[in-house]
């Protein structure tokens, strides 16, 4: 009986906390200068029609798309092998791209080339001129047996299975193979990634289509919507279809711009406006659905700003991101405090969601000092998402040079752990992390194939660095490089300049490879820093084996 009692005496003590803190809420939702009590907790009048209630959102899903290319600068490892149909539709291709190739039919039947079919997935939320990555992947029966160190000529690609005459082409594709050879897997030499090779080619439009159409409510909603997030926004093209527009501050964020829209109350009046306000704070201080209350929070504008500052205090960590996000968006810094707070606090579990706010929302010079400070935290993934941060922010903290037209290195001097991290996806990156790293002498590092080697004796004041010719083993091209980790990485992956140029002169080697050799540096301690390699596509266009 008596642990019955006490149970009862913990959820009722539960329950009374609950409705302490809901009654307290209402209180300062309600506003400093009414007497307590005058306002009811629950909605008083009905809040309204939404924008999602009366249309659903089109257009607005990933598209992918696929061609059919060829991949040149292969070593012997590609194969005539072409269906016919695919011939034809790359003969004239051929001719378009590359203009001083002749022997078109040669071309396509050397052991140096290869048909590939090219694949890809155009996000969402993709803008014109958006990189992309890409699958190539040799078609079954052919005697293609390695894409490796191959280059995809200009593919064009098209909504998959529409391929054909008077389809349109929606994206283009071009660039290094990339095979990654150092993951877990077996390595599948015949299908490999082009790192952000493709480009979209349009701006895809968002538009809203009326459950039932009727030119009164689209005119309203266009009305709604121009007068919330700006003229232009909307335009409503029929009786059944409005065309919407991304406002710059949520250029970043198309997504959030949907939601928003579709949070968005058709009609507005004071009294409603403020009742609106009221219940969805209290909603987000103490409901399960927290997301959506902030939107219709954002969706109703700044007028729900001066409600929201009252849950930048709660003890609920969740709801104190959310209100400070959503101040945030709406062009109020008064959460900002918040979130760095947020973002700054090793115990906190929502620290990548605030960094993420701060770089999206907040001035370059505020979020930059944030994300500087975090350069230098504790955890690799915090530090990795401050560098992407201040990389979008093309902050000066990160320095950045191509190497070899193919992929980026960048350095940070700030963080202060030593770490080397490599992209698989997006654009190809080699980062070292508390620059400039430094490899120590007496050591040894050869490719899995022999053909490029590292070395340098104890006491050696430089590194060699040598190459094997890809057609002629007995030659063997070496050159010399300081210990600086950025030196080697440039002498290994630069172009070789022509005797008339001036330049770093390099082996030509490629990223896949580049990147491979500098994890063994890692492992085998020549260089004192952590290798963290990052996903690969995450599209499933490749059936590894």
């Amino acid at each position: 009986m008596g642990l019955w009692v006490s149970i009862s005496m913990k959820v009722w003590q539960r329950k009374a906390i609950r409705v302490i803190t809901i009654a307290a809420i209402g209180l300062l939702v309600s506003g400093c200068g009414e007497p307590r009590g005058t306002k009811q907790l629950g909605p008083t009048i009905e809040l309204g029609t939404t924008v999602g209630s009366l249309a659903e959102v089109f257009a607005f899903d990933a598209i992918v798309v696929e061609g059919y290319a060829l991949v040149g600068g292969l070593n012997g490892t590609g194969s005539a092998e072409c269906p016919p149909r695919v011939r034809e539709y790359l003969e004239k291709y051929i001719l378009k791209q590359i203009p001083e190739q002749k022997d078109v039919e040669s071309f396509i039947s050397s052991k140096d080339t290869a048909v590939v079919v090219v694949r890809g997935i155009i996000p969402a939320d993709a803008s014109k001129n958006q990189y992309f990555d890409v699958a190539v992947i040799s078609p079954a029966g052919t005697q293609t047996t390695s894409l490796e160190g191959g280059w995809l000529y200009g593919a064009d690609l098209y909504q998959a299975g529409r391929m054909g005459i008077g389809a349109k082409s929606l994206a283009v594709a071009e660039g290094p193979v990339f095979i990654d050879t150092i993951g877990t897997y077996e390595t599948n030499k015949r299908a490999g990634y082009v790192l952000a090779g493709g480009v979209v080619l349009d701006d895809y439009k968002i538009s809203l289509g009326l459950r039932q159409p009727d030119y009164r409510i689209a005119n309203a909603i266009r009305n709604r919507l121009n007068e919330r997030f700006g003229p232009d926004t909307a335009k409503a093209v029929s009786a059944g279809k409005i065309e919407l527009k991304v406002p710059a501050e949520y250029g970043e964020q198309k997504r959030r711009f949907v939601s928003i829209v579709k949070s968005t109350y058709l009609t507005q009046d004071p009294q409603t406006t403020e009742e609106r306000i009221r219940t969805f704070v209290i909603k987000l201080a103490t409901g399960k659905d927290k997301e959506e209350s902030e939107k219709a929070l954002e969706a109703i504008g700044n007028k729900s700003v001066g409600k929201l500052g009252s849950l930048l205090n709660s003890f609920d960590e969740e709801v104190r991101l959310r209100a400070a996000r959503c101040m945030l968006n709406l062009g109020s810094d008064r959460g900002l405090d918040t979130l760095r707070q947020i973002a700054l606090g090793k115990d906190s579990l929502y620290r990548l969601e605030a960094m993420e706010a701060i770089t999206a929302e907040a001035s370059g010079s505020d979020a930059a000092f944030v994300l500087r400070r975090l350069l230098r935290d504790d955890d690799f993934d915090i530090r990795l998402a401050a560098y992407e941060g201040l990389r979008k922010l093309d902050d000066i903290a990160i320095t950045r040079k191509l190497v070899g037209g193919n992929f980026y290195l960048e350095q940070i001097v700030q963080a202060k752990q030593p770490a080397i991290y490599v992209s698989r996806s997006g654009q190809p990156r080699i980062v070292l992390f508390a620059a400039p790293l430094y490899c120590r002498d007496n050591i040894f590092v050869q490719s899995a194939d022999g053909n490029i080697t590292i070395n340098a004796p104890a006491g050696q004041e430089y590194v060699s660095i040598m190459r094997k010719h890809p057609k002629r083993p007995s030659v063997v091209v070496q050159l010399r490089s300081s210990f600086e980790l950025s030196d080697i990485i440039q002498t290994l992956c630069e172009e070789p300049i022509k005797r008339a140029k001036r330049g770093q002169r390099g082996l030509n080697v490629s990223y896949a490879e580049g990147i491979g050799l500098l994890k063994q540096m890692c492992e085998k301690g020549a260089v004192q820093a952590e290798f963290y390699t990052g996903e690969l596509p995450k599209t499933n266009l490749i059936v590894k084996k």
